[in-house]
């Protein structure tokens, strides 16, 4: 593949990250509302920032080889594998592509179409574990796993067991939401080994830095742009990445896309992981979260990253000052 950030380009882009790094280091302590995971306590102020280009340049700041488990990230590759095995009408037949307007956990459903609302959300993440493709829940797991790291381009990827049992200590809403689905139709089979599957890819943790090469391998089409590994066929990238723009920041998605405007998936560890297509992935780790659920560090990273550079989907040529990058005759990057 043809270079499309040159030395200059990448020196700038760090430096620009660095300084992003710095700002938001020392600021937001008093918009935390929660730190959701327990292990997470003490940790307040850990704070990753990472890009990855279609290239496979990347950028590093402050503390990325910190690793922290995926939560809802997790839905992104679970609802890529689903997509992948059983076509797009077959899937959306199950679960829908709107926002629900309600928190992630919620017991809501699109009562028309008898199903969740979209696969960002709990219950839609279940029903998306439901429908990848497996005789056992174990060969469920397997599968996703495997995905998730031709994603990240880790091949070390794998779920922390005692995470895992933790989760499955205090899975009485999901359990709740699950059973309910079943009533329902929208499910069918071992609800527990089905919520098993699901909370088995929360568990798997990653670092920012890998968490930014799964943005850019969306970002380039689903081949991931360090290995060389197709980790999603690319009929399906487009998929993914708008159920992300319009679904993937929990309740608080509409004031993401006009605010922020970058396709974006969080979680409750404090994970952010951004996708700019053609260009690059980004991502960020703060655990500290706002009432959504999202990292108030990592949006105030992203919020800064689309008014300051332009890196606003709907931002023109002219505003982007990320890297002094700017986008000229489809989706590589040259100089301005």
């Amino acid at each position: 593949m043809r270079p499309v950030v040159s030395d200059a380009e990448e020196a700038l882009v760090q430096e620009q990250l660095e300084a992003l790094h710095d700002h938001h280091a020392e600021e937001h302590e008093d918009d935390i509302v929660s730190i959701a995971l327990p292990a997470a306590e003490g940790e307040e102020d850990i704070f990753g920032l990472a890009g990855t280009a279609v290239d496979g340049t990347q950028w590093t700041v402050g503390d990325c080889e910190f690793r922290f488990p995926l939560q809802s990230i997790s839905k992104v590759v679970t609802y890529a594998l689903a997509l992948e095995d059983n076509g797009r009408e077959t899937t959306l037949r199950h679960v829908g592509v709107e926002p629900s307007g309600d928190p992630f956990h919620s017991i809501t459903f699109d009562d028309e179409h008898q199903r969740p609302h979209n696969p960002m959300v709990n219950a839609g993440a279940l029903v998306a574990a439901y429908l990848v493709h497996g005789d056992t829940a174990d060969e469920k797991i397997a599968r996703i796993l495997d995905r998730m790291r031709a994603f990240a381009g880790a091949p070390d990827l794998e779920v922390d067991q005692e995470l895992l049992a933790d989760q499955l200590a205090a899975a009485d809403r999901n359990l709740a939401i699950s059973y309910l689905m079943r009533s329902l139709g929208m499910l069918t089979g071992d609800i527990e080994e089905n919520l098993r599957v699901y909370l088995s890819m929360c568990s798997v943790r990653v670092t920012t830095c890998e968490l930014s090469t799964v943005g850019a391998t969306l970002a380039n089409g689903g081949l991931n742009p360090l290995s060389g590994r197709r980790a999603l066929d690319a009929n399906h990238v487009r998929d993914v990445v708008s159920v992300m723009m319009t679904c993937g920041m929990y309740d608080a998605v509409g004031e993401w896309a006009t605010d922020v405007g970058i396709p974006a998936k969080s979680g409750v560890s404090g994970g952010i992981v951004a996708v700019m297509p053609g260009r690059l992935g980004l991502a960020t780790f703060s655990p500290g979260l706002d009432a959504h659920g999202n990292s108030v560090r990592g949006q105030a990273v992203f919020r800064e990253l689309s008014a300051r550079y332009g890196l606003h989907m709907f931002a023109t040529p002219d505003q982007t000052r990320f890297g002094r990058l700017r986008r000229t005759g489809g989706p590589r990057l040259t100089r301005a």
